[in-house]
Formats: structure tokens, sequence, C-alpha cells
């Protein structure tokens, strides 16, 4: 099922929907919890999925957008009351990859965001492919109390997709990484993707990731986004596979063995949890976080940070303003103006009309729905078929058994 809505374009070419415009701030937030920083666009890898256009380019954060990305935070917290209760906004320092920059400016970037961290209005987080970590960076985590994702696909068969530039394997650099984030006791979480090669061994992933020492696994089935056109894995092998992950952790918590979380299974553990206790529409109506993503250069998109560094004019390759110029409260007050973001609300009121699985799903990915459709009003997507709706078909028939 692949539904778009026809819009016409004003002038400027804003979209003019034939229907009444949906309501920004009944789905989409006007603050953030997660702010993503690309403090470098250069990445030392060149992964066959990646769907990243620059990673071969050395662009570095300059110092003053990283103190426009803190002000904003710092804004957006005065607006709205702050409490020392409050949750603490996420920055998550993203690539290319964040280690690519040097350590010293790197620790630079940081120390502008050191009084809101203090105050417990900020936490670090960092995604790395781990090739560089050594020991300064590992105090450097442990200083700043970050947040560490790895990305590894499984064991060194299921990484061939992982490479340098000049196409030798890295799978044990990644894991000499990994090494020295468990001898600092750093505690680190798991991306894996998940690609047509590997989709068919789930028990050997989770072998592999139950043995790694990391704190939780998040499956990204691969996905057909930004220059990654390769194409996805169908719904009947992504059924199969999330049938074995639910098995294989049905069969640990039933042994001695300590259950290793699963990001996908958790999540809609909790959904299911609030469902069964009369709070479902908690899940159903809370609204998606904006996700501001800034690049290294203080150009910023929203809801989704696979947009960053994308051509597509028609739609100012997604740029909804520069932080240096103008802070992030000030364009999520006028977010519900964007041509894409229109366009995505229209593509959420019809996922919600048409679909059985949104109310645990509430609409697919932004980016997804454009790089497989063209439009952010199209709704079914691989990922929701793959990572939503194989998911729950998995769940439904496991329980059955």
């Amino acid at each position: 099922m692949n539904t778009r809505v026809p819009y016409h374009a004003h002038a400027d070419g804003a979209p003019s929907w034939p229907l009444g415009t949906p309501c920004f701030d009944d789905r989409i937030g006007r603050t953030f919890r997660t702010v993503v920083l690309q403090p470098t666009s250069l990445c030392n890898l060149d992964c066959v999925y990646c769907y990243l256009p620059t990673r071969k380019r050395r662009y570095e954060m300059p110092p003053t957008v990283a103190e426009a990305a803190a002000a904003s935070i710092a804004e957006q917290a005065t607006e709205h009351g702050h409490e020392p209760t409050a949750e603490p906004v996420d920055v998550v320092w993203h690539g290319g990859e964040p280690t690519a920059m040097p350590i010293l400016r790197f620790g630079e970037r940081l120390q502008v965001f050191e009084d809101l961290r203090r105050t417990g209005q900020v936490r670090h987080a960092i995604q790395t492919n781990a090739t560089l970590i050594d020991h300064a960076w590992c105090e450097l985590f442990r200083d700043y109390r970050f947040e560490v994702g790895v990305s590894i696909d499984g064991p060194a068969a299921a990484n061939l997709n992982r490479a340098d530039w000049s196409g030798h394997p890295v799978f044990d650099r990644i894991m000499r990484g990994i090494g020295m984030l468990r001898r600092y006791q750093i505690p680190f979480s798991v991306i894996c993707v998940v690609s047509p090669q590997t989709i068919t061994a789930p028990e050997a992933l989770m072998t592999f990731f139950d043995q790694l020492g990391c704190t939780q696994v998040g499956f990204n089935i691969e996905e057909y986004e930004g220059v990654n056109t390769r194409i996805p894995v169908d719904i009947t092998a992504a059924e199969t596979f999330w049938r074995s992950v639910l098995a294989h952790q049905i069969g640990h918590h039933r042994g001695t063995a300590s259950r290793l979380p699963v990001r996908e299974i958790d999540q809609l553990g909790a959904y299911l949890a609030q469902a069964r206790n009369g709070r479902k529409e908690e899940w159903t109506k809370a609204k998606h976080d904006p996700i501001p993503t800034i690049a290294w250069n203080g150009d910023t998109v929203l809801m989704s940070p696979e947009l960053l560094g994308i051509d597509a004019p028609e739609h100012h390759d997604f740029v909804v303003g520069n932080v240096l110029h103008q802070s992030l409260p000030t364009m999520l007050r006028r977010a519900h103006q964007v041509g894409y973001v229109r366009e995505l609300l229209h593509g959420l009121d019809n996922c919600q009309a048409s679909c059985a699985f949104f109310d645990f799903c509430r609409g697919a990915h932004a980016g997804n729905r454009y790089y497989e459709h063209g439009t952010f009003a199209a709704t079914e997507t691989a990922h929701c078929r793959n990572t939503r709706q194989a998911l729950v078909n998995a769940f439904a028939n496991t329980i059955k058994e």
C-alpha cells in the first residue's frame, strides 16, 4: 500500500493541499528532546550501504556552530521553564565519523555545553564505528559521561559491507575499539545493519552480541535511503528474522543467562505494557521529536538526520535554517510552514487512516518515505514492513505457538 496525496504548489514552491492542512501541534513537538550534531563530515570508512554523500570530504564544525547549538538548548530551557528534574536534551554527535575530528578540537566543542551538562540540561551521546577509539577517547567519554553507541554488524563474516577507503576489512579495528571501551568499563550499545546477506543468520548475530558485552542491540534492517540504492530485504525474510530473534530471547529468558535487550523488541514491549495498563493513549498521542540535525556549517534539517547533506532543490536541500542566524526554537516556531514538514503531516494522516499498525508505529520515518517514493506524503515503506509490521506479526505468531 503506497498512498500518495496530490498537491498543487504556490508560487513560492510551498505545497497547497486540496484538503485541510493537518495540525502540526497534534503530531510534532515544538520543543526537541534530541539534537544531532555533525562535528565532521569525514568518515574513515566506506561502508557499502552508507547513505552519506559527503563522507569522503573533511569539513569540520567551527566553534561558533557548537556555541549556537548550546545557546539554542539554553533558550529552549528558558522559554519552557526548565526544571532540574526534567529530562536533559540528548546531544548526539554523529557524522561522518565523529572521532575523525582531532580529539583536541572535539573537546573544545564540548566545552561550550559544560554549564548545561553540569546543571543536568544536556547529556552527550556519540555514534561511532569505534575504529579510532584509543585511551584518550575513552578518557574523554568517561569525563563527559558519554553514552556510546557502536556500529558493528555482527561477527567478522557479517561485516563484509564495512571497509575502509582502500577496501580493507575493518572488523579487527572495530573490535580493538570495543576492547578499549570494555577496558575503561564504559557501557556501550550497538547498532547492527542487517543486510540481505545476514538476515538469514539471526542466531549467529544474537550469539555474537550476547558475548560482546554491549548493553543493548538495535537492528537496522538495511534501507533504501540517501545514496544507498541497494534493494532492501522483503517482509517475509524480515518476519523470519524477527521470529528467530524472539525465539532466542525467550530461550534466554527461560534459561539462566541474562537477556540482552533488543531495542525493537523493547519498544514493542513498552507499547503493549502501556496498552495493557490502560495507558495506550499516552503512546499513540505522544508527539514526534523534530530531531533538529545540525550540519558542520550550521545548516539544520528536521524530522530525519538522514536528510542532512542530500541534494534536493525542490525542498531547499531540506534545510530549514542555519543555527548561526536563527535559533532552533525560532526554527520550530515556523516549522509548520516548511513544505516537506507539511507534506509529512499529510503522510502521517494517511497512515493513521489506512494502516492497522499505526497505533504502535505512529508513522514511518520521514527519510524512508522520501527516498523510496519521492514524497513525504507516501505511507508504507520498507522500514514499515520490515521493522514494524514484520516484528508485530512475528510476535503474534510466536505467542500463538
